[in-house]
């Protein structure tokens, strides 16, 4: 089980990265805008449903590899580090390129942008591939269950994402309006996401994470 400072300096990211601006948020934006707040609600619902695939597969995978060895358990801990400070770095690189196609999604009925949603988050290797980075840096095999370690992180995850995607559902037109209209605007919101995931991987590479853990 991990300890209660693990646990609050995790939900404390996992919080910080649902708010930064990524594809499922714009995914979630795009909806809304085009058919109002319920389907950027519904959407948020097929993607919350959808990520409960990437938690098994990440809590399966890091029991996996603590289990082979404790060495690949440290490279994955590295890894992942160093992938959330390439997210980051990718964020400045493309700063201000947020788009949202207002008026451009075509309508849908609520069941399948439900149905869609959900297919869109479970082939989305690259919420695979953050979830294996995340997960590790807080997981202590000295702990207790490496898997149930795992599978209670996974869950914060998902659960803080809920009121962040039903914010930006009925927000959007707004914040669709300001990313559209102002450059500046986008900017910024880039480069927010750009720190989080630059400091959070800093911060494991530090070894500042893993020892919360202990």
């Amino acid at each position: 089980m991990p300890s209660l400072d693990t646990l609050i300096v995790f939900t404390v990211a996992a919080v910080l990265l649902n708010l930064s601006p990524g594809p499922s948020n714009l995914y979630i934006m795009a909806r809304s805008v085009s058919q109002g707040p319920r389907a950027g609600v519904v959407a948020a619902a097929g993607l919350f449903t959808g990520s409960f695939a990437h938690v098994a597969a990440a809590t399966l995978g890091v029991s996996a590899i603590v289990m082979a060895s404790a060495e690949a358990f440290t490279v994955l801990k590295w890894a992942g580090a160093a992938y959330l400070i390439w997210l980051g770095i990718q964020h400045f690189r493309e700063a201000g390129g947020l788009i949202v196609p207002v008026g451009r999604v075509p309508a849908k009925s609520m069941g399948k942008i439900y149905r869609e949603s959900i297919l869109v988050e479970v082939l989305n290797p690259k919420t695979a591939l953050f979830f294996l980075a995340l997960l590790p840096q807080f997981v202590d095999p000295a702990a207790g269950s490496v898997t149930a370690q795992s599978l209670i992180l996974g869950l914060i995850v998902v659960f803080t994402a809920i009121p962040s995607d039903v914010l930006i559902a009925f927000a959007a037109g707004g914040v669709a309006r300001r990313l559209s209209a102002n450059p500046w605007f986008a900017l910024w919101m880039d480069k927010v996401s750009g720190a989080v995931l630059i400091g959070l991987g800093a911060l494991v590479a530090a070894g500042e994470a893993p020892e919360s853990a202990k």
